[in-house]
């Protein structure tokens, strides 16, 4: 049992367990932007969440270590990843295989006890975050992609609460799914002799590292104008617009951290500022639309 609790605990790290909070506070939008459009009728609201969270944290993690298994090769060569829990042998391959097919097991679960339309759609999820491991073998795109995989959290949590899609949720995955492409953008930049050597495909091996950081700062500003998008959909206040401005203030931050010649804050850029960027989105708008509720 302790060596089992220690591997769990190796694979936690591994998976970067903590950061399931990119992709949370933008799936709780979903659930409030949901629940506002109901008129605030959702039955069973508590179970609800629990189970959008299971599934949200289960899909991430089946991903994380699906794409640790397959690139383990990959990290093995790779002198800033070698030292990864794979590579380094702190786990064996057949222990995050096993963690995958856990993982896979409980989102699908979960799915299921969410709604039937969320069960009918659980495996093509499972195959969108599973198709981003592969992709940067074949395409640059390998970076929307991966936007794709955390896009369709606040649409999923929007099928659980209502059983049913809104195409004016999709504003919110087109904006994740842009946010997250462009700081994945700017974290491979740290990888551009590897990719350019191992022939891989990245936007900073396509473009260099100065021409994806202008992509990046792109896919930035039109996230922006998918958050404006958004708060005029659902007719939001002006709590929700001061939230797409600290948005737009923490990513000009971090692109203020990271430049072509100097990468030595990527880690900063990346982890702690986006870090932020979720958390302080979902207070702002969470507050906008409780206050449209009670009428202040």
């Amino acid at each position: 049992m302790a060596s089992f609790l220690r591997r769990f605990r190796l694979t936690l790290d591994m998976i970067k367990f903590e950061h399931s909070v990119f992709a949370l506070p933008f799936a709780g939008t979903g659930v409030l932007l949901a629940i506002r459009d109901s008129r605030y009728a959702a039955p069973e609201l508590a179970w609800k969440i629990l189970w959008i969270v299971a599934a949200m944290v289960a899909a991430r993690s089946a991903a994380m270590a699906f794409n640790r298994v397959l690139d383990a090769d990959l990290d093995a060569r790779n002198l800033r990843t070698r030292s990864r829990h794979l590579p380094s042998g702190l786990l064996s391959t057949v222990f995050a295989w096993s963690f995958v097919a856990a993982c896979a097991l409980l989102f699908l679960v979960a799915a299921r006890l969410l709604n039937q339309f969320c069960f009918l759609l659980a495996p093509l999820a499972l195959a969108v975050v599973f198709f981003y491991s592969f992709t940067k073998r074949f395409t640059s795109l390998s970076h929307l992609v991966l936007g794709l995989s955390l896009g369709i959290a606040p649409a999923a949590a929007w099928i659980a609460v209502r059983g049913s899609l809104d195409p004016r949720i999709l504003w919110l995955t087109a904006a994740v799914m842009l946010w997250t492409a462009g700081f994945d953008i700017i974290y491979s930049c740290q990888d551009y002799q590897f990719d350019v050597e191992e022939g891989l495909f990245s936007y900073p091996s396509r473009f260099g590292i100065a021409g994806s950081l202008w992509i990046s700062r792109a896919f930035h500003l039109a996230m922006l104008g998918c958050l404006l998008a958004l708060a005029r959909a659902f007719h939001l206040g002006p709590v929700s617009l001061a939230g797409v401005a600290a948005v737009a203030i923490l990513l000009a931050y971090e692109h203020k951290l990271v430049k072509a010649d100097d990468l030595s804050r990527v880690n900063a850029a990346f982890f702690n500022v986006n870090g932020c960027v979720s958390v302080l989105f979902f207070l702002f708008w969470a507050t906008d639309i409780l206050l449209l509720r009670s009428g202040t």
